[in-house]
């Protein structure tokens, strides 16, 4: 079940209702073939209402190894707050919260006692373009998360699967359970798009993603057999009733606002 070929259906047509749903309502029976389970991660946040996920990753660095726990808690449409915790270094707390409403964007760091608040981003227009190639068309998130980060990546996997996985060699290689869920674990070979350092060919990325959801639930690289970044979610609950207070948020007092 290996493929090179490059898969372009990140951007998914919208109904003409405007109503979004997903493609696929289940896998089907067995291991499906990499397409499927692309076409399948690619609709991961539309199968749930509210979604609290708990991810940890650690990750070799020149000060050796580092570990993030990170904290999302998601209803659709446009609220979202994820809370980023490193490891305490000299007693200080280094924590960042980024939250949203769908239409404001808040960002407070701890460590600095910095705050921003700024209006959501306009997204680039014509990225739908009917005649635009399907590679250069773009995922239209239900819920806007932080870009570049580990959620984005794992609600919203089709531009990772599109951009990166699909650039290398991929096989769905088993099924396994990963905290308690069930995942279909697909091994990708020598992604192209990364950064330099991983521009090599023993470079290899395994993902695990929840049969349910779609959701990535495992994430692995590694360069010549050892293991450089492990995420893994240790606490995933989709539509989980969510407090009242969940996306309430004030600037501590002190806070320096950059704008």
């Amino acid at each position: 079940m290996a493929t090179t070929r490059a898969w372009d259906r990140a951007a998914a047509p919208v109904p003409a209702d405007g109503r979004r749903r997903p493609e696929s309502a289940a896998l089907p029976p067995g291991l499906p073939s990499v397409a499927q389970l692309f076409d399948f991660m690619r609709d991961a946040e539309l199968r749930f209402a509210a979604l609290r996920l708990r991810v940890e990753e650690r990750a070799n660095t020149a000060r050796g190894e580092e570990t993030v726990v990170t904290e999302v808690v998601l209803r659709h449409p446009g609220h979202a707050k994820v809370t980023t915790t490193r490891e305490a270094h000299r007693g200080k707390a280094d924590y960042e919260i980024w939250i949203s409403d769908g239409d404001l964007v808040r960002t407070y760091a701890a460590a600095h006692q910095l705050g921003t608040q700024r209006p959501v981003r306009n997204r680039p227009r014509g990225l739908h373009d009917r005649d635009l190639p399907a590679s250069s068309r773009v995922y239209e998130p239900l819920t806007p998360l932080p870009m570049e980060t580990l959620p984005e990546t794992f609600v919203h996997p089709a531009g990772y699967c599109q951009n990166v996985l699909a650039t290398g060699r991929c096989t769905v290689i088993g099924a396994e359970v990963v905290g308690g869920r069930e995942a279909i674990v697909l091994q990708c070979d020598h992604p192209r798009t990364t950064e330099m350092v991983g521009d090599r060919p023993d470079f290899r990325i395994v993902i695990a993603a929840d049969r349910e959801t779609g959701v990535i639930l495992r994430l692995v690289e590694s360069i010549g057999g050892s293991t450089t970044r492990h995420a893994l979610v240790t606490e995933i609950a989709p539509d989980a009733p969510l407090a009242p207070s969940a996306f309430q948020f004030v600037f501590p007092t002190g806070t320096t606002m950059l704008y």
